[in-house]
């Protein structure tokens, strides 16, 4: 009898996606539950539910409340363990039928920052946000006593894991496909071509969305404190902020909008280093760098202080000011990238997929139906 998989939503990018298709790869037999699918082909036969076919599929914020009720109606399934991909409310699922009854597990990228860390996510900080959090908590941490057992995406959100929700949890990072950075540089043509024409000889780098919490603002303090100019990733609201910045700080900035795998690799691989300011439950770039050979600036704070190796495959920062951050990139760019490169392989996606095989096994007392497949998930 196969198992079930269950994610909140899904959409085109992101960490959790990538999770959730190792997960799909991993156990190729499982049915596979979402809020909705929004992917745009990525994921194939993945079941919706209800709020799919409303309005609210197209505004987290406004389904939010929802949520946690549309999670406990699943229709009738029969299944031997359920495992859900859990960043907000994936983990309050319940279906009808037998599977009612089967072993419920939990991979937790973090319990919803909205409502237990708003301090690291401006979402979670408006008035109606921290009123609907009140209202949550005492909800959320009873659905958290219901898994057999939960699994952390790192040591930082294990310790969240115990402090709001009382669990312990196991601690299996991520995949992180590492092959794609560490192969032999596309050949780029045309606008992506002409973008790497435009980068300075010598940069840093930020990826991340344009939005304040991830803190690119940090980025080019970095370029100043360093004297080094700045190549930013990405796109969003944030973008006229950071250039005034950089214009007030007189650091040369080249934006590059949203760019392919194949471009992003070349970035990783023309700059110095990569800056990455956010503090994050784990932090899937500065891995992907790591596995282009470069070292990475990071936080002493969140999941890059699990991965980046202070002085070895670059350097941690506990105080984002002018002169550690200039101490900071010396040190980083003394980083060797067979070291760097070594440390990314520790992160790769078998290495996840063999770890959350033998934890599934271990918690349900099962056997699961494995396999590796290729094509669309």
């Amino acid at each position: 009898m196969p198992g079930i998989l269950i994610h909140e939503w899904l959409s085109r990018h992101g960490g959790s996606e990538n999770v959730f298709e190792v997960l799909s790869e991993v156990f190729p037999d499982a049915e596979r539950f979402c809020l909705w699918n929004d992917s745009e082909g990525r994921f194939a036969g993945v079941h919706e539910t209800v709020l799919a076919r409303t309005p609210l599929r197209h505004s987290k914020a406004a389904a939010l409340p929802v949520m946690p009720l549309v999670w406990r109606h699943l229709p009738p399934r029969d299944a031997e363990w359920l495992l859900c991909s859990s960043h907000l409310f994936a983990h309050h699922a319940r279906f009808g039928g037998a599977a009612r009854h089967a072993p419920k597990l939990v991979y937790a990228h973090t319990p919803a920052r909205y409502i237990w860390a708003p301090e690291l996510d401006g979402r979670g900080s408006s008035a109606v946000a921290r009123t609907v959090s009140t209202l949550l908590k005492p909800l959320d941490r009873r659905r958290a006593a219901e898994p057999v057992a939960i699994a952390a995406n790192s040591e930082f959100v294990a310790e969240r894991v115990a402090r709001v929700w009382d669990r312990q949890a196991t601690v299996i990072h991520p995949p992180v496909d590492v092959s794609a950075f560490t192969a032999a540089p596309a050949e780029l043509a045309g606008s992506e071509a002409a973008t790497l024409a435009t980068l300075p000889t010598e940069f840093l780098l930020g990826v991340s969305r344009f939005v304040p919490y991830k803190r690119l603002d940090l980025v080019i303090e970095a370029g100043a404190a360093a004297d080094i100019p700045v190549v930013l990733a990405g796109g969003g609201s944030d973008e006229d902020r950071l250039r005034a910045l950089a214009e007030d700080r007189h650091i040369p900035v080249v934006i590059v909008h949203d760019p392919s795998t194949a471009l992003l690799a070349e970035l990783y691989r023309r700059t110095s280093a990569l800056v990455f300011p956010a503090v994050e439950d784990f932090g899937i770039m500065p891995v992907e760098a790591m596995a282009a050979g470069t070292p990475v600036v990071a936080s002493a704070l969140g999941g890059t202080a699990e991965t980046v190796v202070d002085g070895i495959t670059g350097a941690l920062v506990r105080e984002w000011v002018p002169s550690e951050l200039a101490r900071a990139v010396d040190r980083a760019l003394t980083a060797r990238p067979e070291a760097c490169i070594a440390r990314a392989r520790e992160f790769d996606s078998s290495v996840f997929a063999d770890r959350i095989v033998e934890w599934v096994a271990a918690s349900t007392g099962t056997k699961p139906s494995t396999a590796h497949r290729g094509g669309p998930v």
